[in-house]
């Protein structure tokens, strides 16, 4: 069998030492365009767990790599005159040239075939000659832009302008520095990789970039404006350049990593960003796993390279989605300027996901309890405290929103049962809605319960058009009132377009195939193409359709609900007029965002007046489409400024729903960022909602600054004591009906003893199994 590999770096030359070792009688030849001693960049930067990874893939390349990095335990962060360290970190910086020489000398041991100075253009030229063709040729590679329309590679080149560059001095923890100068904000990403020697990752967004006519130097005129912008950093240390060029990261997806027999890895067919750290750890173990997958398929290699992107794939992806949400992080800086230094350190720390609360509080308790302070001298008298005077974790403090206080920043999620009959709430939602009230979340949301007989998305949906669904909805909200402290917030839409469908679990948004009801829109569009067709809205539709809103919310009044949110999300009625995807109108209610805005806020002013003013109002908006030319960033925040403005009191941040062609990027808390923007740049409170599984991502995302509340749906669904459990792992007091304060009392006793075990085991973890050799 014969194998070609393009591209002598990390990952070629480990995937080639790896099956030459395991099989010895293999040809394998790789091809690297560059001389063996030529390097460019400084330092790569591997963690504990990638380490072991390496050790047990091949150990003798292992040892070599770790009797040359440099070990550092902690992350420093120095911000605005404050710094924070926190340890429990493990990673390693290695010399990237080091790294090249180690393994390619391991590879020419085993027999490898290296070929230096050579050029491959395309695959054409070996994919007849060998059985086995591995793209391994980087970020630019040849071999997948020369075949783009079969590997289908989408390139997003964000905006940020980075350079990599060096310097001799010495680091003891991976280091962030942020400085503001006059023509903007500069980042520094720092840390050592061998004695005497740092790796310094500069980072600025496009505007400064610009200010400073950073675009028109050249290298050595860069580093000495950079010495001057980090002179107290640097500490009287000089930069080193190498081919240290200002570039624009590239975050690069391909449909395909397989074509016949020639497959892609490391940052040919993926790319992470700097900021995590990753690039060459995917890239080596893409080659591990491709080694893998060939013996798994005994060297078969249409099996073999089909086992590879099956299994694969998700690691890769889920690494991408982190270095996403932390890229889009250091871009957005400016939305965190203005934070507190020890909230701006906690965002900083936690922003990826990979890092929460929990994570973070056995790594450095003490910031985590200085988070847990700042959280609550926030809100003055209004905090909770325990017995020594120690505040609550953020997610069980209360918020006040006009005078209405909820108890805890969890919330059940508004979710529809389908399984009301003609609109009416019967024994099915006092269960549901009883028994997550006494659960313990601080305030519970309706399913979106319809104005009127054709506004509803299903026969099964609730409804608040008559006087028999009035009183079944008091006998709930007089229930969760009676019976807990959870506040009730009822939520009124109307289905639009996406109306006279099938109950969830029967299809859904598919239409009906009998007794479906005339439908309206804001522009005549069907949501699938056997969807019915809606009837644009005319002036006398509005009109109509406003005055539903308003009487349903006068019963809701009625009925005793603690506040009232509209739903402009998910490509119902109003939300079909903000998104331009759904909107086509050319009258004054379309084009603009102004003008997709204005029937929206027409429904949400009058109800405004209708709604008691001491109640508060919300209203849940999709903050993206997730489709190309859907509403921006800046839509979501325009719309979120404008209902502001005419008295809502907090932004329910979900996306999509929109549209068939929405392609969300789900994640764990996917949602979150977009509500995050919305919060800090729309300068108004917001609930994010959407794959938040845990209170300890709730207290994550309260601490981070990137919601006030936090709507759980599934979680509720699947335990109805989700908000109690998750007090008694904090040891925080909660309220209880009478009739359950056994249990109550059980859960209370049992679950900090569990924890503390937990714990203790975690604590007795080394740190690092790996011995630091070089000292910073």
């Amino acid at each position: 069998m014969r194998i070609a590999v393009v591209g002598g770096g990390p990952a070629g030359l480990y995937f080639a030492l790896l099956m030459k070792r395991d099989w010895p009688e293999l040809t394998v030849d790789v091809f690297e365009r560059n001389q063996p001693d030529d390097t460019f960049g400084f330092g790569v930067v591997f963690s504990d767990q990638t380490l072991d990874t390496f050790k047990i893939a091949d150990a003798q390349s292992y040892a070599a790599i770790r009797d040359n990095f440099a070990y550092w335990d902690d992350i420093e962060i120095h911000f605005k005159g404050d710094t924070f360290r926190v340890p429990g970190n493990g990673f390693c910086g290695c010399s990237r040239r080091s790294l090249l020489m180690l393994v390619q000398a391991r590879a020419r041991e085993l027999g490898v075939n290296l070929h230096f100075g050579s050029e491959i253009a395309d695959a054409e030229t070996l994919k007849r000659d060998y059985d086995l063709v591995v793209g391994a040729d980087g970020i630019n590679s040849r071999i997948r832009e020369n075949w783009r329309e079969r590997f289908q590679p989408q390139t997003d080149l964000r905006p940020n302008h980075f350079t990599w560059m060096g310097s001799t001095r010495p680091f003891d923890a991976f280091t962030f520095f942020f400085k503001e100068t006059e023509h903007g904000v500069f980042i520094a990403h720092c840390y050592q990789y061998e004695a005497g020697r740092s790796t310094w990752v500069l980072e600025t967004d496009p505007e400064t970039f610009a200010k400073a006519g950073l675009g028109a130097m050249d290298e050595a005129q860069s580093a000495a404006f950079l010495e001057g912008v980090f002179a107290e950093e640097l500490q009287g240390h000089r930069l080193i350049t190498n081919r240290s060029l200002w570039r624009n990261f590239p975050m690069i997806r391909c449909r395909h990593w397989v074509v016949g027999n020639v497959v892609l890895i490391g940052d040919a067919k993926a790319t992470a960003h700097f900021s995590i750290g990753s690039g060459t750890k995917l890239a080596m173990e893409d080659a591990i796993a491709l080694h893998r997958a060939m013996g798994q398929a005994k060297l078969d290699v249409a099996a073999g390279l089909k086992l590879f992107e099956t299994q694969r794939r998700e690691e890769v992806e889920k690494t991408q989605h982190a270095a996403d949400v932390s890229l889009v992080w250091f871009e957005e800086l400016k939305r965190f300027w203005d934070f507190e230094p020890l909230r701006f350190a906690f965002g900083l720390m936690t922003r990826s996901k990979a890092i929460t609360y929990d994570n973070l509080a056995l790594r450095a308790p003490d910031m985590v309890e200085a988070v847990d302070k700042l959280v609550a001298d926030g809100l003055g008298d209004l905090a909770k405290r325990r017995k020594d005077g120690a505040p609550v974790p953020p997610a069980f403090q209360p918020f006040k929103l006009r005078e209405m206080r909820v108890e805890n920043r969890m919330t059940l999620s508004p979710m529809c049962q389908y399984s009301a009959q003609d609109g009416l709430p019967d024994d099915w939602h006092l269960m549901h809605y009883g028994s997550r009230a006494i659960g313990g979340p601080g305030l519970i949301f309706t399913e979106m319960t319809c104005v009127a007989p054709d506004a509803r998305i299903t026969p099964g949906c609730t409804g608040l058009w008559n006087d028999a669904q009035e009183a079944a909805w008091k006998r709930i909200v007089d229930f969760v009132h009676a019976h807990s402290t959870a506040k009730i917030c009822l939520q009124l839409g109307h289905a639009g377009r996406k109306g006279a469908t099938r109950l969830m679990w029967e299809g859904m948004d598919r239409p009906l195939p009998e007794g479906a009801w005339p439908i309206v829109s804001a522009s005549p569009l069907p949501y699938y193409p056997e969807s019915q067709v809606p009837r644009e809205m005319t002036r006398a539709d509005m009109d109509r359709v406003k005055a539903e809103f308003v009487a349903a919310a006068g019963r809701g009044e009625r009925a005793g609900f603690d506040m009232l949110e509209l739903h402009c999300a998910h490509g119902y009625l109003l939300a079909s007029f903000l998104s331009p995807l759904t909107n086509k109108r050319t009258d004054e209610y379309g084009g603009s965002v102004e003008n997709r805005l204005r029937y929206p806020l027409e429904v949400f002013r009058a109800l405004r007046e209708a709604w008691p003013r001491e109640k508060p109002m919300s209203v849940r908006i999709s903050a993206t489409d997730w489709a190309e030319g859907g509403l921006s960033a800046a839509d979501s925040v325009a719309i979120a400024e404008a209902f502001a403005t005419e008295g809502c009191d907090l932004v329910d941040v979900s996306t999509g729903q929109t549209a068939r062609e929405s392609r969300p990027i789900y994640g764990r808390m996917f949602q979150t960022p977009f509500s995050d923007r919305i919060r800090n740049e729309a300068e108004v409170a917001t609930m994010c909602v959407g794959n938040i599984t845990t209170a300890d991502q709730v207290n994550t995302i309260i601490a981070a600054g990137r919601a006030d509340l936090v709507a759980l749906g599934r979680p509720h669904l699947a335990d109805p004591s989700f908000v109690l459990r998750a007090a008694a792992w904090y040891g925080v007091d909660t309220d209880q009906p009478v009739q359950y304060g056994p249990g109550k009392d059980q859960l209370m006793r049992n679950t900090p003893r569990e924890r503390e075990e937990l714990e203790t085991l975690k604590l007795k973890a080394k740190p690092s199994r790996h011995a630091p050799v070089i000292e910073a």
